[in-house]
């Protein structure tokens, strides 16, 4: 019976229930750590506008409307007179605020209370380009750039009509067009465009808070033209980029195809022509390209004005550019001249040098172009232009690997797009059948 007492004592049994106590205290306090870790882990990140912090402020954003100045928009929210003269005057270095635009986007920024004090104004110069006015205690202005985005992206066609209306008309950026005219101004001539003559191109697009904003370069082209391939590849070599085809050469040449773009040839040259105002046949050794008045006209190679005058019964306004001591171009019945262009000027490869026009012997405006080989007139649509310098051979072995990777990119585009097409027949056939 002793025994069985001491047994029961209650002191062990104190010791076991303060053990077991203590054991759920600690187990408690790291649930609590644990849980404390983990709202600590949610924790919002802060709100960035413009690299400004907005969780706690109001955020307006508007258009600038038509006649607004900035006196205009920052009255409306309370900010008085010497602070608006004091950014006006102080910042012109910053921005001069007499350049804003009507339709551009403006960011009002106020203190998220009652008292809605304003804290920064933010205008939007351009879509990368912005500027910001703080306009609490420390009043001060200063120029940003929002992040922009380079993603390369793809772009093809067929043409019917023009290569601007290939691209344009399906939805790819004007930019676009434009470059790939730059591109193969030297060896394609656009006014000679056979219908279902198709390009693919890898470009780089920019975008701006995931918009697009307008397109880098072309990293890689092919043109087939007349049922042959004319590719085209970026290559940068001593600082300055250029195109080349696979072999190395350069796509610039001496002259460019065509003095000026997106126009229609009208006429061809030719050793007898009846004129429509003359009403006789004659011969006409140069190219029409008709166009609206006022259409810029560009040198197709450097060279030197050795003639620019009137003719009222021929040429109209006329102007000849000297090449070199073979080569001569002329152009007729422009409108007028670009300013700076008189007899002896030097003028470079594509700088304006005038309109087109109506003038002298026309029956609309037209550009009149000749090209002369040692004062001999030749048909401009056959010169056959000399390549600028080609590839350096120090980076021959670097020019051959970006050739690789991007021909057989282009390559793989072509033949996905024709199993597309061939995909799309079928499916046409199957249904109609």
């Amino acid at each position: 019976m002793r025994r069985l007492t001491h047994l029961l004592h209650p002191q062990p049994l104190k010791i076991v229930l303060l053990f077991l106590l203590f054991i759920a205290v600690f187990s408690n306090c790291n649930r609590v750590s644990e849980t404390e870790t983990e709202e600590e882990a949610f924790v919002a990140e802060p709100t960035y506008l413009f690299d400004i912090v907005v969780d706690s402020m109001e955020v307006i954003q508007n258009r600038i409307g038509r006649n607004q100045f900035l006196a205009d928009l920052l009255l409306q929210y309370n900010v008085s007179y010497p602070t608006i003269d004091h950014l006006t005057r102080n910042f012109k270095d910053t921005f001069d605020v007499r350049r804003i635009r009507a339709g551009n986007n403006y960011f009002m920024m106020l203190s998220n209370d009652s008292l809605r004090t304003p804290m920064f104004f933010v205008y939007e110069i351009s879509n990368a380009d912005y500027v910001v006015y703080s306009l609490s205690d420390s009043i001060y202005a200063y120029r940003g750039q929002k992040l922009v985005e380079t993603r390369i992206e793809t772009a093809h066609g067929i043409i019917n009509s023009s290569l601007w209306n290939a691209l344009v008309g399906n939805g790819y950026d004007p930019d676009l067009a434009i470059k790939m005219s730059d591109i193969y101004a030297w060896t394609v001539d656009f006014f000679g465009i056979q219908k279902n003559d198709r390009f693919e191109a890898i470009y780089e697009r920019k975008y701006i808070d995931d918009k697009p904003v307008g397109v880098g370069k072309i990293l890689a082209a092919r043109f087939n033209h007349y049922g042959k391939d004319q590719f085209a590849y970026y290559f940068e070599q001593d600082g300055e980029g250029d195109y080349f085809d696979e072999k190395g050469q350069s796509l610039r040449r001496a002259f460019l195809k065509a003095p000026l773009k997106y126009s229609r040839i009208s006429s061809h040259f030719t050793n007898s022509r009846y004129h429509p105002i003359l009403k006789y046949s004659r011969p006409h050794h140069g190219v029409d390209y008709a166009a609206p008045a006022g259409t810029p006209v560009y040198a197709i190679g450097q060279g030197v004005v050795s003639r620019k005058g009137f003719q009222k019964g021929g040429a109209g306004n006329f102007l000849y550019i000297k090449h070199n001591a073979t080569y001569t171009t002329a152009y007729m019945h422009l409108q007028k001249f670009a300013p700076g262009v008189g007899e002896g000027s030097r003028v470079s490869q594509g700088q304006l040098i005038g309109y087109v026009g109506s003038t002298g012997l026309s029956t609309g405006p037209h550009l009149d172009f000749r090209f002369f080989k040692n004062g001999q007139p030749v048909n401009p649509l056959k010169v056959e232009s000399p390549p600028a310098l080609p590839i350096n051979d120090k980076y021959l072995a670097q020019f051959k690997i970006i050739v690789d990777e991007q021909q057989k990119a282009i390559l793989e585009l072509v033949n996905e797009i024709d199993l597309a097409k061939s995909q799309t027949k079928q499916d046409s056939t199957r249904s109609s059948s």
